[in-house]
């Protein structure tokens, strides 16, 4: 018999694998409903999805491995990255989807969500008040116009599987719509920014550094408060604190 092994669990949701199989769990039918249907019409490998009986979706586990972690090394070849790339590119080319995304958060949002959120981690003592100064000025270069793109809105380095070089599939896409091409360039490569020449190379097309940079900060402090307070840990080596002090 196979064994359960929690992949990740919090509040709002859960996900198992069951030998080949992934259980994901979600109480918000509205955000599994935006899995299916971004799945049915990204132009890149994704799972196959065995069945569904509400709150549970099942699909079934990709062939490779993923090019590293958050906190971690990364890993894989620099054709690897580069396919990813590719991928993340034929993605945002794409035709828009009906719903908006994670990554399409319109600037004001953003900005009154990030300004509170600054002035949280600071009261609570969560990070020091120059730290969270110096990237709220960094984060600035993401509000800008931007045309909309077919977006993941949650493309972790963890989401991407490859194998031989080649995307064997993207998981994971209950936040994906339309939003800013930049944001998923900038999540999967969080923590990696050593191989964001390599990601761009095989995405090819000119991008904006300091926008990029800006996402790095901007994500970070917007998720710091709600991983420690889920039990995951922003303060690992390598995560999203050490992200922040990169731009120190």
């Amino acid at each position: 018999m196979d064994e359960v092994e929690v992949v990740v669990a919090h509040s709002e949701r859960a996900t198992l694998r069951v030998g080949g199989v992934f259980l994901k769990v979600d109480a918000d039918r509205a955000r599994v409903d935006a899995e299916v249907e971004a799945m049915s019409l990204a132009p890149v490998p994704t799972p196959e999805i065995l069945w569904r009986r509400p709150p549970v979706l099942a699909v079934a586990a990709l062939p490779g491995a993923t090019l590293g972690r958050l906190g971690g090394p990364s890993t894989g070849s620099a054709a690897a990255w580069a396919a990813a790339g590719a991928a993340i590119r034929r993605l945002h080319d794409a035709p828009l989807p009906p719903r908006l995304g994670r990554a399409g958060r319109s600037t004001e949002a953003l900005a009154a969500e990030l300004d509170g959120e600054c002035g949280l981690l600071v009261a609570s003592g969560l990070l020091p008040a120059d730290l969270v100064a110096r990237n709220r000025r960094v984060a600035e270069a993401a509000f800008r116009p931007w045309a909309p793109a077919f977006t993941h809105g949650d493309l972790q380095i963890a989401h991407v599987f490859v194998e031989d070089d080649e995307v064997t599939g993207i998981i994971d896409w209950s936040e994906a719509g339309r939003g800013d091409a930049l944001y998923d360039l900038a999540t999967f490569t969080l923590g990696h920014e050593d191989r964001l020449a390599d990601l761009l190379a095989g995405y090819g097309a000119d991008v904006d550094l300091d926008v990029i940079r800006a996402w790095w900060s901007l994500r970070s402090l917007l998720v710091v408060r709600w991983l420690a307070e889920h039990g995951f840990d922003p303060y690992a080596p390598g995560c999203e604190v050490d992200v922040l002090r990169s731009r120190m």
